[in-house]
């Protein structure tokens, strides 16, 4: 297959279950003919690789990695294969890249610099949330992380829901796994009793995959565990 020279931002597995449950063939077919990758971490970027088709030869491939340890003022220089005619890829360490990601910035860059860039249809953990909470799908806000101090944390929660209450819009976050239990701890004391909470976790996992939405009321009198385990927090009232 001949690709045209080009940016590919080609979005990663969230789980563990087979990529034909969210990965199209087309991708495959692309990334196959990719030998420059823009990556979070290459370890992971090889596993996934070699996970979407056993025949790639790793050894060909050359990888740049970008990441909170990347000096930015290299970034530019991850591009220079467009320059000879290459194609490139960008990988997130799961789900879109660019999205919740550093994989901006180069496309940021080859934007100004006008190389084609190609979006490839794949798994975004904040989509597929979004879809499944029941939550408005017109309206909505992507927020990252939420602010690490206490004080300031709660602050922000009740920034978001305002916003959903006064807006009618979805405010949508993450948190560091290690953290979730702690934070839904705290999401169930802050919000008021009837703001709905949509809590998704391990997304495209066939056996292990919970998208739950109920009342901060509700959700405080429940039993739950998801230390550890990737998830995505929704608040919104209608």
């Amino acid at each position: 297959m001949a690709i045209t020279t080009a940016l590919y931002l080609i979005p990663v597995g969230l789980s563990d279950s087979p990529t034909s449950q969210y990965i199209p063939e087309y991708n495959i077919e692309i990334t196959r003919e990719i030998k420059y990758f823009i990556v979070e971490n290459i370890r992971t970027a090889r596993r996934f690789l070699k996970k979407c088709d056993k025949s790639i030869n790793i050894d060909e491939l050359t990888f740049f990695e970008l990441n909170n340890h990347t000096d930015l003022t290299e970034v530019e220089s991850f591009l220079l294969p467009l320059s000879n005619g290459h194609a490139v890829g960008i990988m997130s360490e799961a789900g879109c890249p660019a999205v919740a990601d550093p994989g901006a910035l180069p496309v940021a860059i080859a934007q100004r610099k006008g190389f084609k860039i190609v979006p490839l249809v794949g798994p975004s953990s904040i989509l597929m949330a979004q879809m499944a909470s029941g939550f408005n799908g017109q309206g909505f806000s992507f927020n990252g992380y939420l602010p690490i101090e206490s004080g300031a944390r709660v602050q922000k929660i009740k920034e978001l829901e305002n916003e959903a209450y006064r807006k009618n819009m979805t405010q949508i976050f993450i948190e560091t796994p290690y953290r979730n239990n702690k934070l839904i701890d705290l999401l169930v004391r802050t919000l008021r009793p009837e703001t709905l909470l949509c809590i998704a976790s391990n997304i495209t996992d066939n056996d292990q995959e919970s998208i739950i939405t109920r009342s901060a009321k509700q959700w405080s009198k429940q039993t739950y565990n998801y230390d550890k385990i990737p998830t995505i927090f929704l608040i919104y009232h209608p």
